[in-house]
């Protein structure tokens, strides 16, 4: 587990979808859109198209990101033998991200669709068949150096809101995603392929 400050880095998040047709929007009464131009999405932007990488705008008023990689072990034990497998089934990635809260933006997109992402400009549905096009792309750039870590084929798994004594409220969003991430010195922009998945 690693935890960064917000002032320590920038946070960019892209859809996994290069299409033109693929930003991510809210508008002012809560709907989420996925239209061909930024801003025609919705009055507030959740995500541009993969490929504009860390070109696009940076999450605004980020307090902090804890970046999680884990394995899923299951044991396997044989009759007749004391010997118990630990079998790694699976490994994911959680990057959870905390800012104040400015807007309805993360609201909309974990209560009104929107978390698995959108291909062109339709929502993918959380029934769906995992496709190369699932998902969000968190790119985590590390302030004063070149190092990003890229964390690909996101859902969005939860969405809190907390409220303090000084009515200050700050909001997390938590990524969660099953392919391995990558830490480049640049965005990693490139589409995933089915094997990855």
């Amino acid at each position: 587990m690693a935890y960064f400050l917000g002032r320590d880095c920038s946070v960019y998040i892209t859809t996994e979808d290069t299409q033109a047709e693929s930003y991510a929007g809210v508008s002012a009464a809560g709907a989420v859109g996925f239209n061909a131009t930024s801003g025609t999405a919705g009055a507030f932007n959740f995500a541009v198209p993969l490929g504009t990488g860390s070109a696009g705008t940076a999450e605004a008023d980020i307090t902090g990101v804890d970046l999680s990689i884990g394995a899923v072990d299951e044991d396997i034990t044989y009759v007749g033998f004391r010997n118990i497998t630990k079998a790694e089934i699976k490994k994911e990635t959680t990057v959870s991200i905390t800012r104040k809260k400015n807007d309805i933006t993360w609201d909309a997109i974990f209560n009104n669709g929107g978390r698995q992402g959108c291909a062109n400009s339709s929502e993918i549905s959380s029934l769906q068949e995992p496709t190369i096009d699932t998902g969000y792309r968190i790119h985590v750039v590390l302030s004063g150096s070149t190092d990003v870590f890229s964390v690909r084929g996101c859902c969005v798994q939860g969405h809190t809101v907390s409220i303090n004594a000084d009515g200050t409220s700050e909001e997390t969003m938590e990524f969660m995603t099953y392919i391995t991430p990558k830490v480049t010195n640049a965005a990693v922009t490139t589409d995933l392929t089915a094997a990855e998945l």
